[in-house]
């Protein structure tokens, strides 16, 4: 197979590996890497792909995790908590 790109509504179409479009490599622990493992995970819900999408959405949860260590010195169990007191207090609609 040819690495062989298209231009498609302004975004470069990627014939070759899991995605179908270029995308920016980030940098572990910064938001740049949030916004690759987001984009990843876009480009495998257009190709309809249940299994990437799987492997991407942990890869974004990693992500989250690394950024919020490194500038919030708080990991995935406390942003969990706080996701689960928020989802609560939706369902209960007290906030």
């Amino acid at each position: 197979m040819n690495d062989e790109n298209i231009e498609k509504e302004g975004v470069k179409q990627v014939q070759t590996g899991y995605h179908k479009r270029e995308i920016p490599k980030g940098e572990l622990g910064e938001f740049s890497k949030i916004t690759e493992e987001f984009t990843e995970l876009y480009d495998a819900v257009e190709q309809q792909n249940s299994v990437l999408e799987l492997c991407e959405m942990a890869d974004l949860i990693g992500a989250i995790k690394h950024y919020s260590e490194k500038h919030y010195n708080i990991g995935l169990n406390k942003l969990i908590q706080f996701m689960e007191c928020t989802e609560n207090a939706f369902k209960s609609g007290k906030r």
